[in-house]
Parts: C-alpha cells; structure tokens; sequence
C-alpha cells in the first residue's frame, strides 16, 4: 500500500516533504459534506487525489461517518478514530433572515449551534489530535464583516466564527496547527435556493456583489482547497473574503 502523506510525522516539515514526494496526496475529515459547499470541497479534493472522510447529520451516498457537529463528544471521538489527519473543515451551518426583534430564543440558539458550536467542536478536537500540525478550515460569512439588513443572528454566529479562528489560530500555532476561515458571498446552495428562486431577488442579490454575480460552490471550495493544503503552511489566522467584493467592496450602482 503507498505511504500516505500525513501530519501524523513529528515534524511538520517532514509531513509536508512526504506529501509532495507521494504526489500530494493529503488525507482531510470533511464535517457537514452533504452541505452545497462542503460537496464541492469533497469533490475537488478528491479531484486533486486526496483522500477524503465525509461526514453528514444522516446516512447518505458518500458519507463515511454520521455525525451531529454540535455534540463536542462526537466530533471529538470522530477525529479521534480516523486515525492521522492532514486538515478537518467545517461546513455545517443554518441560514435565517430576520430582524433581532422578530428572532425567537429557539431561532437564535439553533443559529448559533449550526454555525459556532460546530465551528468551536472542530477546532477543540483538532487542537486534541492534530498534535503534529495540520490545517483546520471554518467557514463565517460576509455578512460577518460588512452590514447587511435582517441577518442579525447569523452575523452574530459567523463573527464569532471569525474571533475563534484568531484566537485558536494564536492557540495552536505551537504544535504546527493552521487555523483560517472563508468568508462566502451569496453563494448558490439547497440553503439559500429562497433567496434567488425569483428573478426579481436574485437580481437585488446579484447587484449587491460588486463582480456582478452570486457564488458557486466551487468558487469557495477552491478557496478551503488552497487553505487545506499542506504548501501552503505558512498561513493562519486569515479570513480569504470569497464574496465577490460583497464584504468590502461598494459598486458603482448599475442603471
């Protein structure tokens, strides 16, 4: 059987030098695949030959481990039993749009647990097994960075996403552990399928992205490919902006 190339080695260094001698192949725990984005990550990285272990709430075509990312135990003991890791992303996150006032206490903790405490389970069980290094990838949002009306909760849970990548990248840096995040734009998925079904929302959405058009997939999966990488070992602490200029970036208005 090929060696595979792993951050399991004492030095990180020498985990990446196996990796480039084995053709690059690099072995990831994918949490919440099922979702638009996390599909299109399994997909590209299994392209690009990695080898890939998917998770997903429920059984389903592909999914090597069934698994609620809000249960820290479980996220804990699955990272701990697929044996050596390369990099883990997450990718489980909910989609609200309301206003603080018309947000439920129910509404706002199930926002919160989708996006942040899976985020939190991730990071805490890759800080206990990837003791030699790695890459662990979450993801927050645009709406986390600029303000964008009715999007209370989930920029509320998609900050603090960003603010646990910091600090556990500061946590982490020690044992060769990179802790980054992407920042998605509108990006076309199951989740957000409300908010583009009519021409007329979907047009709104696509002015409010300076490039003029929503996210794909694939668009963000190349962004977590790039920071999942073992190459690229001398990045942490980033938020990579996928938004089409929608965090930063004010257009001109179209006529």
């Amino acid at each position: 059987m090929q060696e595979r190339a792993t951050f399991s080695e004492r030095d990180p260094a020498l985990g990446v030098a196996l990796a480039h001698q084995n053709g690059g192949m690099a072995r990831f725990l994918i949490i919440a695949a099922t979702s638009g984005i996390g599909s299109a990550a399994c997909d590209l990285l299994r392209q690009s030959g990695h080898d890939v272990l998917a998770t997903a709430r429920g059984a389903a075509s592909g999914v090597d481990i069934v698994l609620d990312a809000t249960d820290f135990d479980a996220v804990d003991r699955a990272v701990a039993e697929v044996g050596p890791l390369d990099g883990v992303a997450c990718f489980a996150g909910s989609m609200l749009l309301k206003p603080a006032h018309l947000t439920s206490r129910d509404q706002y903790d199930d926002v919160i647990a989708a996006s942040l405490t899976t985020a939190f389970a991730t990071v805490r069980a890759a800080g206990r097994h990837l003791r030699s290094g790695g890459s662990v990838v979450l993801v927050s949002s645009a709406a986390a960075m600029a303000g964008l009306s009715n999007h209370d909760a989930i920029a509320a849970a998609k900050a603090g996403v960003i603010g646990l990548m910091l600090s556990a990248a500061a946590s982490y840096a020690s044992q060769g552990l990179r802790i980054n995040a992407v920042a998605p734009g509108l990006t076309r998925t199951p989740l957000t399928a409300g908010l583009t079904a009519s021409e007329g929302s979907r047009k709104v959405s696509e002015a409010m992205h300076a490039l003029g058009r929503l996210g794909e997939p694939a668009d963000v999966a190349r962004g977590v490919a790039f920071l999942l990488d073992p190459a690229n070992d001398w990045i942490t602490g980033q938020v990579l902006g996928i938004d089409g200029g929608l965090g930063h970036v004010r257009p001109k208005v179209r006529a």
